[in-house]
């Protein structure tokens, strides 16, 4: 038997696959897409939008086209190296179809294949055709049957295809995933021999005969990819979330650190009421114009200078080598709070910056979180990280480090409280700062400076002259 590859058609469509978008990440979440199959594309634009460990990235396409498929349907995790989506570099093009194979002997007359390109449309499965097309290598369409099928989730329907493989929505299948089912033991209850939500829940959970079965609440089909992977049991006691992108590297790097590093905390509670004076006095300084001024700013600041008197405190343990590894720069940490969960972007060479700059660079930083715009670049190299607990009135807590940084701050909530000035017992504003450490790269002694230095400068800002 003798075959014929299309040449033409597999130079006409190009693929893109999900790059690494920050430091050796293997896997990522597609958020949204921006485009859809038919929509012209060009190079540099920006096509879909996925959530790394780390943060939440937008792709732009280096090519131009016309989207052909877009091969996962939000809500997917996808491994890097995957092809994401195919455009059709050539659309004014309409080559040949390859011929069939043709058998050795008594070779039969073919029927007529259709010319041109079949456009798949939304709402239909992908038509049958005697075309013969190269399976694309890593590609989750690899044969004619994934291809109808993953097509027809992608389209919000259902597509009836002869297999063994159980038929199941890519977010069922990532629930099924997640509670440990295997699909082939689920007994389908959808339309089409189509796995749900509901079947993996039961198959999950088993029923007794007597008592009534919970009801799932079940997005209608044309939401399901695109809805968050949230399993929501109405009527239950518990809803599960699964542990994906940003919570899941959390979880990963606070164990890894927790039982890494010995961490050791040390407390101090001090007078910051000059700071809130002088926080006042910069808000009104025309040098500061355009910035924002908070505590924050000035507690940022003293912290640069703690460092810069104790320099050893900014380290890190090589594990691998057995040796410490002293930092001659700073790349300041700050803990922020997203819809995403905690993230700690840092202020590159936060060191060299003067007031105004590290007030820019904290604006900065906090807007483009809020955003959900952080970059994991944005996220690595940190050497020390401040986190701000008061913002939610806390007076203070024991923070994990950072993982391969040396020490955290934590800023408790300022409060006015009655406190000894002067042998006079005065309201003023108080905070209460903790400073956890590697006691593997930091003793007590230097810690103990180092926090001794903050709560120096915090209570006498004059200091942050005479010291820097």
């Amino acid at each position: 038997m003798t075959t014929m590859t299309d040449t033409s058609n597999a130079a006409r469509f190009r693929e893109f696959k999900m790059p690494d978008v920050g430091e050796g990440l293997t896997e990522a979440e597609i958020l949204k897409w921006y485009v859809q199959p038919g929509d012209t594309v060009t190079d540099g634009q920006v096509v879909c939008e996925v959530e790394t460990a780390k943060a939440a990235v937008e792709l732009p396409i280096p090519f131009d086209g016309v989207v052909h498929e877009l091969r996962f349907p939000e809500g997917t995790t996808v491994d890097v190296g995957q092809v994401i989506i195919a455009v059709d570099v050539a659309p004014g093009s309409a080559p040949e179809p390859a011929p069939a194979p043709v058998p050795a002997a008594e070779p039969e007359p073919e029927p007529e294949a259709p010319k041109g390109r079949q456009p798949v449309l939304v709402g239909y499965g992908v038509a049958e055709s005697s075309t013969k097309r190269r399976a694309r290598k890593g590609a989750a369409t690899s044969v004619p049957a994934a291809a109808a099928a993953i097509q027809g989730e992608m389209n919000g329907h259902t597509t009836v295809v002869p297999e063994s493989r159980p038929l199941a929505k890519p977010p069922v299948r990532k629930l099924a995933k997640d509670l440990g089912i295997d699909l082939a033991t689920v007994v389908p209850t959808g339309e089409g021999g189509i796995i749900t939500r509901e079947d993996v829940h039961a198959a999950a959970t088993p029923v007794p005969a007597q008592a009534p079965a919970p009801v799932v609440a079940e997005a209608a089909p044309a939401a399901e990819a695109t809805a968050p992977a949230v399993v929501t049991t109405v009527g239950a006691r518990e809803t599960r979330i699964p542990v994906k992108g940003v919570r899941k590297a959390i979880a990963q790097a606070m164990v890894g650190s927790a039982f890494t590093a010995p961490h050791v905390t040390e407390f101090v509670t001090v007078d910051v009421t000059r700071t809130m004076k002088l926080v006042a006095e910069l808000k009104e300084d025309k040098d500061m114009a355009g910035v924002r001024v908070n505590p924050l700013l000035i507690i940022a600041k003293a912290l640069l200078v703690a460092i810069k008197r104790n320099p050893e405190v900014n380290a890190a343990w090589d594990e691998a080598n057995q040796e410490i590894v002293q930092k001659h720069y700073v790349n300041l940490g700050i803990a922020a709070a997203t819809p995403r969960g905690l993230i700690v972007p840092n202020i590159k060479d936060a060191h060299e910056q003067t007031l105004p700059q590290l007030a820019a660079s904290l604006g900065e930083l906090v807007s483009t979180a809020r955003e959900g715009k952080t970059s994991p670049a944005a996220m690595a190299g940190g050497t020390v990280t401040i986190t701000n607990v008061g913002v939610f009135g806390v007076d203070t807590g024991t923070p994990i480090l950072n993982p391969g940084e040396s020490a955290i701050l934590a800023v408790g909530a300022i409060k006015l409280q009655p406190w000894v000035h002067k042998g006079k017992v005065k309201p003023r504003q108080v905070t209460t700062l903790a400073l956890s450490f590697d006691h593997r790269l930091v003793d007590g002694e230097l810690g103990s400076k180092v926090l001794a230095d903050v709560a120096a400068i915090l209570e006498q800002p004059k200091r942050l002259i005479t010291w820097a």
